[in-house]
Formats: structure tokens, C-alpha cells, sequence
């Protein structure tokens, strides 16, 4: 059934209003029509289940609310991403696939080995794509919200940043003993979490210092080394199995 984002003012009474593109998407490319039924969420994880009443030519679709429930998708924790700014458009997948794993929120920013480099005009851009990115994975995997994604911050910026969480994980290549599973043994229900992850070329000895001299300790992804890529999918799955699963 297709799953639809709205705010809280776009609800009145029963009827829950949708505009611009995604009322567009409902009466051009799918073709719906009264009576059929979609599901509507209101970034609070409250979801309702609605059929469609009106069509207000392309601009508006109104929907009656049928029923209402707490979206029970949303993971226990929410989980901020801090991802190293990589090069290319591997920043689309990283979005696409944290988003689908229950990642609460991206954080980008800069480090010494990035590649990749934003000025204000080209930031601004990038992180109106990448958020059309975090919708759209939102309503494929059903999420209950949209993961924000912040604007980009230096790296001591981005340390003090994720020292507010109450669990920082910080992604080194260098650590061998250090694992998630420890480092999640003692967090607390609902609490928050820092994941660090680097670019193509990781961190410098002196960042990694620079992050530890902060209280920040490291844990490691196993073995192998991962593509910058491939690292947050695969510890946002290695916290859920935790949290969650």
C-alpha cells in the first residue's frame, strides 16, 4: 500500500490533506482514484489508514482517515550518523541503505582524507537531493519518519556533536579489541547513539588521536576492511541485531 509523509497541520478533523509532488505522484503516476485506500504518516510515527476522497486537480488529494495506530517500525534508539563527506554519489547509497537499517539521522562532515569538498551553494543542493534520497527510502522500507540530513560540519564540530549522545561509536580500522557489542552493553533504553564513520581514506593517525583525547573511544568493524560505503549499513545492521533483533 503506498505510504505517504505529512506534518501535523496537514491534518483537520478526519481529513488529512496532501500537497505538492506527493499528491501529484497520487493522481499522475499512480493513477488512483476515490475509494482507494494509502497510508498516511506524521513524522511522529503515527500512522494512519485512510482512503482517498477527493481530488483537487493535481495540487491537493484529501484522504479520510479510516483508522489510526503507533508505526511500530521505528527503532528503540535513535541512531546519528556522522559520515565523513565521500566522493562521487556513494553519499546517495550511504543515505539510501542508513535509512533503510533505522537511522535516526545524517550528519556530514569534513576530514582530512576527504576527497570531496562542498562550498554553501553546492551544499545547499546537495542536501536538498540527498534529503529527496532519505524520503524516498523512508517510504520504501515504511519508516515512521524522515531521517534529516544536518548540514556538513568540520570535524572538531562534528566531535562535539556526537560527544551529546549518551554511546559514541567511533569506526577505526586500527582497533582490534574494542567491539559494538561491548560498547552497547550498558546504554540505556531509549538512549541516543553516535556512529563515526570515515571517507575512502579513513582518518589520519592525528584525527583518530584527536577523537580519543575527547573521551571518544573506537570499536572495530571485524576482520575485513569495508568500503565507506558498505561500513555504515554494516554497523547500523551490527546495532540493531543488539537493540533490537
Amino acid at each position: 500500500m503506498p505510504r505517504f509523509f505529512i506534518r501535523q497541520n496537514q491534518i483537520e478533523n478526519d481529513l488529512i490533506h496532501i500537497v505538492g509532488e506527493d499528491a501529484h505522484h497520487i493522481a499522475r503516476a499512480l493513477r488512483m482514484a476515490q475509494g482507494e485506500k494509502i497510508q498516511v504518516v506524521d513524522m511522529q510515527s503515527n500512522l494512519y489508514n485512510c482512503t482517498l476522497v477527493e481530488f483537487i486537480q493535481d495540487k491537493e488529494v484529501v484522504a479520510k482517515i479510516d483508522s489510526q495506530e503507533k508505526c511500530d517500525t521505528e527503532p528503540s534508539h535513535k541512531i546519528t550518523l556522522y559520515q565523513a563527506l565521500p566522493k562521487s554519489d556513494k553519499m546517495e547509497t550511504i543515505i539510501q541503505k542508513s535509512v533503510e537499517c533505522g537511522v535516526f539521522e545524517i550528519v556530514p562532515f569534513n576530514s582530512e582524507r576527504c576527497i570531496a569538498k562542498l562550498d554553501k551553494k553546492d551544499q545547499d543542493k546537495k542536501i536538498a537531493r540527498w534529503q529527496k534520497i532519505s524520503e524516498g527510502a523512508s517510504k520504501q522500507s515504511g519508516r515512521g519518519l524522515i531521517p534529516e540530513i544536518k548540514n556538513v560540519l568540520t570535524f572538531s564540530q562534528m566531535i562535539e556533536d556526537a560527544k551529546r549522545k549518551d554511546v559514541v561509536l567511533f569506526c577505526y580500522e586500527a582497533e582490534n579489541g574494542q567491539t559494538i557489542k561491548n560498547a552497547l552493553s550498558q546504554i540505556k533504553p531509549n538512549g541516543t547513539i553516535a556512529l563515526i564513520v570515515g571517507s575512502e581514506g579513513g582518518f589520519s593517525i592525528r584525527e583518530a588521536e584527536q577523537i580519543k583525547d575527547s573521551g571518544i573511544k573506537s570499536v572495530g568493524l571485524g576482520k575485513r576492511i569495508l568500503r565507506c560505503e558498505t561500513a555504515p549499513a554494516f554497523a547500523l545492521t551490527c546495532i540493531m541485531y543488539e537493540t533490537e533483533l
